[in-house]
């Protein structure tokens, strides 16, 4: 597209760009907005250097000329605006907004989408178990089952959409995002007897630590553990089973044997339905550890985020103004215009709205915009990525929303309404839906 651009002459000219999800995934009453911190860094790192363009020519993507000098020369010095990591946003909300050259903003399209679409989809997911947890603490153990960059990734949006602490160490390092964890069965499995087990992790990491019961049998590894660390021990994991009937007769069994204080974790192939089930039912519970849902997004592993242009100069003039531009393409319609959100509240301060409009409009006095600077003139501008900054405004955003909405079978999907001021709205029934083929 790039080099096209270059020989049609609209490389040059001043566009924008946005990044949006039509919709939200079935049944799901919002959207968590994470990655912000991975897609500053890769704005500022974006390069095309010799050894890459080398490669270019060399497998024929492009022409050494014209396009190479272009590329060799990248620098991204346009503007980006969008949604403060851990806010919330709906069908259409545009999450980012990048403004500059056609062709210096078209090149980012993948990375931008490949960051947002993964760590939203988790900060959504995570979000919603918080919600079902009612509080309880969340520990995020899904390295396993992604690749070694998203694990530390996931675990980052996790934590930004409410889980409490993280196995991955890396992320902790990299993030300051608190660190825990268990042993596994296979420690367990290879001393001689449970009781031997607890001990050498009771002499190493402490009577506070968890530890694994369930690797024959759950009750008679409690009784092993707190006969072999004390009344004192700090918590129990169960990884398998009933985990309602056993977190029930696990905790009577640990009041009997005066381990009053001990902790019951959970694990096994949790989402936020499950987590509701056992919450709803009034469950002993004191941790929920989610790994594989957590990292796959629950059932979505993406966010659906599209990448779209919406204006552009006629010409190379920076002064020249922008005509807005968007697809017709059935059921995957686009309005045209950049974007300026509010988002109206009651008097409650609960959310009403997310109202999207391209002209100018009276703003009310209590209405809120989830629109920030981030990038200006190729510089970063915001400090938006400190995750617990980012956590608490997820938390305090869920807050504006019904209660009925904060559930995994939420009354309204989605919580607010997109409302479109001053422009048509966009069809955003799918084709199939409307008696047509497929979208």
């Amino acid at each position: 597209m790039v080099a096209s651009a270059l020989k049609s002459g609209i490389a040059h000219h001043r566009a924008v760009f946005e990044v949006f999800a039509r919709r939200l995934p079935a049944g799901r009453a919002y959207g968590v907005m994470a990655g912000i911190d991975r897609v500053l860094d890769a704005i500022g790192r974006f390069r095309f250097d010799d050894a890459t363009v080398a490669h270019l020519v060399s497998s024929g993507v492009v022409q050494e000329g014209e396009m190479t000098d272009w590329l060799r020369a990248y620098r991204f010095s346009g503007d980006v605006t969008g949604y403060a990591e851990g806010e919330l946003f709906f069908p259409y909300s545009p999450v980012i907004t990048v403004t500059g050259t056609f062709a210096e903003c078209v090149v980012l399209e993948t990375v931008l989408l490949s960051v947002l679409n993964h760590d939203c989809a988790v900060a959504s997911a995570a979000s919603r178990m918080a919600d079902a947890a009612g509080g309880r603490l969340l520990i995020e153990g899904g390295s396993r089952r992604t690749d070694p960059e998203s694990a530390v990734a996931a675990a980052r949006a996790g934590y930004v959409g409410g889980f409490d602490t993280t196995s991955n160490l890396e992320a902790g390092r990299r993030h300051g995002i608190p660190t825990g964890g268990t042993t596994a069965h296979a420690f367990v499995l290879a001393h001689e007897s449970e009781a031997a087990a607890f001990a050498a992790q009771r002499e190493t990491l402490g009577v506070g630590s968890t530890y694994l019961v369930d690797t024959y049998d759950v009750m008679d590894g409690i009784r092993t553990a707190v006969a072999t660390v004390g009344p004192d021990i700090g918590a129990v994991r169960i990884d398998s089973g009933d985990l309602l009937g056993d977190s029930v007769a696990a905790r009577e069994l640990l009041d009997s044997l005066g381990a009053t204080d001990c902790r019951i974790v959970v694990s096994s192939d949790l989402d936020e339905f499950r987590v509701a089930e056992l919450e709803a039912a009034g469950a002993p519970i004191d941790a929920y550890l989610v790994g594989t849902s957590l990292v796959t997004g629950s059932g979505h592993p993406t966010a659906s985020m599209v990448y779209k242009l919406v204006a552009i100069a006629p010409d190379a003039d920076r002064g020249s103004e922008l005509r807005a531009v968007g697809k017709l393409s059935p059921g995957k319609r686009t309005i045209g215009g950049r974007k300026d959100v509010h988002r109206t509240v009651d008097l409650d301060g609960r959310f009403t709205g997310e109202v999207l409009s391209v002209l100018p409009v009276e703003l009310p006095d209590d209405s809120m915009s989830p629109q920030v600077a981030l990038v200006r003139d190729g510089e970063i501008v915001a400090d938006l990525t400190k995750p617990a900054e980012a956590r608490a405004r997820c938390a305090e955003r869920r807050s504006r929303l019904d209660d009925l909405d904060r559930t995994p079978w939420p009354s309204h999907a989605p919580a607010i309404p997109t409302i479109w001021e001053g422009v048509e709205e966009p069809l955003s029934v799918p084709i199939a839906q409307a008696g047509g083929g497929a979208a």
